[in-house]
């Protein structure tokens, strides 16, 4: 019998095969918002999550001022010097390694190529506390970080437009008008996650930089790499503390330093994209609702109009149960035909908009199957109602209906 019945349903639909589209094109758009919403969610927060991770997830920033800026309208914070790097190492438990940085701006220049880029001055902790690797060639040797030597190591972006498919060690570029010898590159990381080409750097000894570009032996940004072993917040509490006595900064007083855990922006990040998905989600979930009451509709229609074909089966034996089968299975088949469609059309706008927004692909098979049962469960809820009318017809009012 239910066999029967699903191909007299079927039969039903492609009778009106415009009207059955129509009908279940609430479906097919709720469907396709719902699964591309969601995965388009889960792929942003997956990106986020890389690129943070490819800051380091035991890391500790720590810049002067109140926030990235200089915050407030008051002069401005002085910078970090030598000593506070020693000071971090030696009297904090915890800190497996501090990397100071100095950055300056400046032209590259190899072989009638130049290229605009930014000079990042640190030491070999730098590769410690961050996991960015070399592709080639090596870091700094002990008396060249001591003796401010001009040797760099270059970024993906800085190697391609300077060198193009060429080998860079050994080579010699010139920054403005420093000359370096590249012994080092580094492996790819692309987008930064607030932004901006992390591969377009040179990473130079702090000293170098410090003596040959910024003329100063300001530290404008520490990377401290807090050991796994610690608890980290308790480790930047260490770190507020003495960094507050050596400012001299007054009890009760604001810091005038920031101490930024990537790990509370990773997790800060995540729950906010999340929290949008799930918002946009439920949006796009009303047009599944929508769908349904558009298919009730067309059923309620299509009882009407096929009241005298629901008397003459009451007539020659036909049971109630067997009418609101035939009606609701028509409806389920409805829904299920469109949440397929759907689905379908969410993988092909997924596809098209993942390499647009620069986000990994990701295939969940979780919630195409729940999107798939839910417009399952859509045809039986508001399939019921005009199910159950059908049957409810008397078959003799039902065979006199013009």
């Amino acid at each position: 019998m239910l066999s029967t019945t699903f191909t007299l349903a079927v039969r039903s639909i492609r009778r009106h095969l415009l009207r059955s589209f129509l009908t279940i094109l609430g479906i097919v758009i709720g469907v396709a918002a719902v699964v591309t919403m969601v995965t388009l969610g889960q792929a942003t927060t997956a990106a986020v999550q890389q690129s943070i991770a490819s800051l380091g997830t035991n890391i500790l920033q720590v810049r002067p001022g109140q926030g990235f800026g200089r915050g407030g309208g008051g002069p401005r914070p002085p910078d970090f010097k030598q000593q506070d790097v020693a000071a971090i190492i030696g009297q904090i438990a915890g800190v497996k390694a501090v990397a100071p940085q100095a950055q300056a701006t400046a032209t590259a220049i190899y072989n009638g190529a130049n290229w605009s880029t930014t000079i990042n001055g640190t030491t070999n902790d730098f590769f410690e506390v961050q996991p960015w690797n070399l592709t080639a060639g090596r870091t700094f040797l002990p008396p060249e970080e001591a003796a401010g030597k001009a040797v760099c190591i270059i970024g993906n972006t800085v190697r391609q437009n300077l060198f193009r498919a060429a080998d860079p060690i050994g080579e010699r570029i010139r920054l403005n008008d420093v000359s370096c010898d590249v012994i080092g590159t580094l492996e790819t990381r692309g987008q930064a996650g607030f932004g901006g080409d992390q591969d377009d750097v040179v990473i130079m000894p702090i000293k170098t930089v410090q003596r040959r570009f910024t003329g100063n032996r300001d530290i404008r940004l520490m990377l401290v790499g807090v050991d796994s072993a610690y608890d980290g917040a308790q480790v930047q509490q260490s770190l507020t503390t003495l960094l507050r006595q050596r400012r001299a900064i007054e009890p009760g007083a604001e810091d005038n330093f920031n101490i930024f855990d990537t790990a509370q922006i990773s997790a800060t990040l995540t729950g906010t994209t999340t929290l949008l998905t799930s918002i946009v989600t439920a949006v796009a979930g009303i047009s599944l609702v929508v769908g349904g009451i558009g298919i009730m509709n067309i059923m309620l229609v299509s009882v009407t109009e096929r009241t005298r074909e629901i008397g003459i089966r009451l007539a020659i034996g036909a049971v109630a149960r067997e009418v609101l089968l035939q009606f609701l299975v028509e409806a389920i088949v409805l829904s299920m035909l469109g949440g397929l469609i759907g689905l379908i059309l969410a993988q092909i706008v997924i596809a098209v908009l993942v390499p647009i927004m620069q986000v990994p692909f990701i295939f969940d098979l979780q919630i195409n199957i729940i999107a798939f049962a839910i417009s399952a469960i859509i045809g039986v809820v508001f399939g019921f109602f005009p199910a159950r009318r059908a049957a409810a017809l008397n078959p003799i009012d039902a065979l006199r209906h013009e």
